[in-house]
C-alpha cells in the first residue's frame, strides 16, 4: 500500500486484512515499529479526533509527528492556481506540500470542500491537485467528498459489535443542524456500509437527497458485495429492522453553494434530531453512530447520545486503531 486516500483503492480483502492489523495491534502494540519514522500532517480545516488519534497512534507505534495548521503560527498558503500572490497568503501549495512531505515518511492532509462549485468537490479537484505533488506516502485526513479513516473505524465499529455484514441495515439519516456540512462523511460511509455488504438505506429530507455520482458509486460497491443502496424521505419504512442508525447532516445539495436558501430550507427540518423514537421500527438492538463533533439536543437527544444505543466514543476510539494499521502498512507493509 503506497497511499491511504480512499476505500475504493482497496479490495475488500485488502481491508479485511487492515482490520485484522488494527485489532492486532490493539490487543498485541508494538511499541518501537515505527521508530525513526516521522508523520506530518497538514491541516486547513479544524480537526479533534483526526489530529489527536493519528498523533496517537504514531506515537504507540514508536514514531514522531508535526502538525501544520496553515496562518496558525505559519505561513498563510495559497491554493488557487495562476494568481498573482499579493495578499495575506506568503505561499503557495505547490511549494508546501512537497517541502513538509520531504521532511515526512508520510503525510496527511485535510482539506474540506469548498463549497461553493459542487461539480469540483465531487471530483476533488484540489486534494487530488495535492496528491499528485506529494512525493510521501499520502493518507486523506478528510476532503471534499471523502473520509476514508472515519469509514474504516466505522467499519471496524460494527465488527467489533458482529453487526452482520449481509443482510445487515444500514440507515444513514440525514440529521438537523445549524449550518450546512459537507459531504465528505455521509459519502465515505454509505460507501463504506455498500463495500461491507449491508442494505443500505440514506434517509433525508427533501433538497438533501445525495448527489447522483456519490451514490451511484455506493450502488456500484453494492452490486460488488451483495448489498443494496436506496434513498427515501418515509422514515418509518426506513428504520424498519435496521442495525444501524447512522446520523450526519450535510447542506442542501439542491442549494449548494447558497447557505441563504439552504438556511431556510432547514428552518423547518427541527424535527429531524434524532430520538428514542426513531428506534420505534429498528431492531431491539439496533445501535446509534455519529462521527463526533455532535450538536446535542440538536443533531440527537441526549437520551439516545447517553443511552445504550450509543456507541459515538468505541467509533472514536477506532479512529485511533485503524490508523495504527494504515501507518504500520504504508511505512512496514511494502507498496502495491
Amino acid at each position: 500500500m503506497k497511499r491511504f486516500i480512499d476505500l475504493a483503492e482497496n479490495t475488500p480483502e485488502e481491508l479485511a486484512e487492515l482490520l485484522a492489523l488494527a485489532g492486532r495491534l490493539d490487543r498485541h502494540p508494538e511499541p518501537q515499529a515505527l521508530t525513526g519514522k516521522v508523520l506530518g500532517m497538514l491541516f486547513f480545516n479544524p480537526s479533534l479526533r483526526t489530529v489527536a488519534s493519528f498523533q496517537a497512534a504514531m506515537g504507540r507505534l514508536g514514531g514522531s509527528s508535526f502538525v501544520i495548521t496553515p496562518g496558525a503560527g505559519t505561513w498563510k498558503l495559497e491554493a488557487r492556481n495562476g494568481i498573482v500572490m499579493d495578499g495575506d497568503a506568503a505561499e503557495h501549495i505547490r511549494e508546501a506540500v512537497p517541502v513538509l512531505a520531504s521532511y515526512a515518511d508520510v503525510l496527511g492532509i485535510r482539506a474540506f470542500a469548498g463549497g461553493i462549485d459542487l461539480e469540483a468537490d465531487l471530483e476533488e479537484r484540489k486534494f487530488m491537485e495535492m496528491a499528485s505533488i506529494c512525493p510521501a506516502p499520502l493518507v486523506n485526513l478528510e476532503s471534499a467528498v471523502n473520509h476514508p479513516c472515519q469509514a474504516l473505524g466505522d467499519w471496524k465499529t460494527m465488527d467489533d459489535l458482529e453487526v452482520p455484514a449481509s443482510g445487515g441495515r444500514f440507515v444513514l439519516s440525514w440529521a438537523n443542524h445549524p449550518h450546512a456540512l459537507p459531504l465528505a462523511v455521509p459519502a465515505a460511509v454509505v460507501h463504506m456500509a455498500a463495500m461491507r455488504g449491508m442494505d443500505v438505506t440514506v434517509l433525508r429530507p427533501e433538497g438533501y437527497a445525495l448527489p447522483d455520482p456519490i451514490m451511484q458509486r455506493a450502488r456500484d460497491a453494492a452490486a460488488r458485495s451483495g448489498g443494496s443502496v436506496r434513498e427515501t424521505d418515509d422514515r418509518k419504512e426506513a428504520t424498519e429492522g435496521a442495525h444501524v442508525i447512522y446520523a450526519k447532516s450535510w447542506g442542501s445539495t439542491s442549494h449548494y453553494g447558497r447557505p441563504a436558501d439552504d438556511r431556510n430550507l432547514r428552518s423547518n427540518l427541527e424535527h429531524w434530531t434524532v430520538d428514542e423514537s426513531w428506534f420505534d421500527n429498528a431492531l431491539a438492538e439496533a445501535i446509534f453512530m455519529h462521527c463526533l463533533p455532535v450538536r446535542r439536543n440538536v443533531v440527537v437527544a441526549d437520551e439516545v447520545l447517553d443511552g445504550p444505543r450509543s456507541r459515538v466514543l468505541p467509533q472514536a476510539r477506532n479512529r485511533m486503531t485503524v490508523q495504527a494499521a494504515i501507518l504500520h502498512r504504508l511505512l512496514l507493509g511494502g507498496g502495491r
